[in-house]
């Protein structure tokens, strides 16, 4: 009896000890070089993953996917966040799903932009995928927290429509509205973009996917309903139909990621607005901008491919939850550190 007692003191300090060791570990992010593209993935403590995007229909994206997914240390995904049904966003799925299983897919709704071709074929593909009935499904809503563990992850635009109130740290009159021209509604999937806060310990993370910069107007003034971040994955992949003052220098993000490509994304205003964004310590690029050029590019350090061949490097981005993190270029091996704030 008293050996019985013993084991089971042991194992319930075992237990203990795992378990106090898994909530110090982590959030991993890899920001995934799909050509322009977007697919970010997200492992919380505990290997539970969020993949935002699967990037162009070639296999081989699903194939980089796969090898940031290995490497992180998981066989499958949790949940698959598709932002909106462009072909750069939504076209990797049926490859994707041939090289790593997939449990749970989260969407806007319905295809908003049937007559463009590109796009409406996309959608059929995806849809196709659903159809086969092996996955759960969810359409997200302004304001929904999704079913993700070990991360907070809050819908603040899905199908055009934003959420109608102030978060915590928000709700102060926006000075930077007065800096963002007014533009027409954008008729396109983009506007339509389910859009997420992601929280992590002390750490906000705003992905906005292709949200136009109508519809950031909209969300920002004349009330600034975010409040500030941490990271700002660039909308759009730099593209000037995005990235608005009124979003990009009030919620004054510590580093900001941009997922663009060679030839894709990296408008020069964009990296204007960047630059004189208060607060911004680094723009992470994953490629060099051909359009932005030598004046407007981040220093090659923090470029993941800069000029030349296109080498599939990625970064990642490790988060504490004291607010500490890391970021990793796999190009150089090299990482630098950023203090909680």
């Amino acid at each position: 009896m008293k050996k019985l007692c013993l084991l089971g003191a042991v194992l319930g300090l075992f237990l203990l000890g795992e378990s106090g060791w898994a909530a110090s570990k982590p959030l991993q992010i890899y920001f995934i070089d799909v050509d322009g593209g977007q697919a970010t993935l997200f492992v919380a403590p505990g290997g539970k993953s969020l993949l935002i995007d699967t990037g162009w229909a070639d296999g081989v994206y699903a194939d980089r996917i796969a090898a940031a997914a290995k490497d992180a240390g998981i066989s499958r995904i949790d949940d698959l966040l598709l932002t909106h049904y462009h072909a750069d966003h939504v076209g990797g799925v049926p490859e994707l799903i041939k090289r790593v299983p997939v449990s749970t897919f989260i969407d806007h709704g319905p295809n908003r932009e049937p007559t463009n071709e590109a796009t409406e074929k996309g959608y059929e593909a995806y849809q196709q995928v659903l159809a086969g009935g092996h996955y759960g499904h969810i359409v997200a809503k302004p304001g929904d927290v999704l079913p993700i563990k070990k991360m907070k992850v809050l819908v603040i635009s899905a199908d055009g429509q934003l959420i109608d109130h102030p978060l915590p740290g928000g709700g102060e009159s926006n000075q930077y509205c007065q800096a963002s021209e007014t533009r027409k509604p954008d008729q396109t999937e983009n506007a339509h973009s389910l859009g997420v806060l992601i929280t992590f310990g002390k750490s906000k993370i705003l992905d906005l996917g292709d949200l136009t910069w109508d519809k950031e107007m909209e969300l920002m003034c004349p009330v600034n309903k975010l409040g500030k971040v941490d990271l700002l994955v660039v909308s759009h992949h730099g593209l000037f139909q995005s990235s608005s003052p009124a979003l990009v220098e009030a919620i004054q993000p510590r580093i900001a990621v941009m997922d663009n490509g060679a030839k894709k994304g990296g408008s020069t205003p964009t990296f204007e607005t960047l630059a004189k964004t208060p607060g911004l310590e680094t723009l992470w690029q994953l490629h060099y901008s051909e359009e932005a050029g030598v004046e407007h590019n981040s220093a090659e350090e923090y470029i993941a491919n800069p000029q030349g061949e296109d080498a599939a490097h990625y970064l990642k981005l490790t988060v504490n939850k004291n607010g500490t993190f890391t970021v990793f270029n796999s190009r150089t091996s090299k990482s630098k550190d950023y203090a909680a704030p």
